[in-house]
């Protein structure tokens, strides 16, 4: 019993780090889908590239700000 409380703080970096890493795969994967589609409609509608990127702009720092809070929460 003493073991498995001896690596309890152990395990809690470890799950830390790996919530960690899910937490930037996911930001990646969400900014470069924003990305991709922010090209996509652009190539669609070029007159309206200027409110795609502000719209793909303001998106990608809420993903960001998932991100850091995801992080800090570790």
């Amino acid at each position: 019993m003493t073991t498995i409380l001896d690596l309890a703080p152990v395990l809690g970096e470890i799950t830390g780090s790996v919530q960690s890493g899910l937490a930037a795969i996911g930001a990646g994967l969400g900014i470069g889908l924003i990305g991709a589609k922010a090209a996509e409609a652009t190539g669609r509608n070029p007159g309206a590239s200027g409110a795609i990127l502000t719209l793909s702009i303001i998106l990608a720092a809420l993903v960001e700000g998932a991100f850091f809070v995801a992080a800090l929460v570790k």
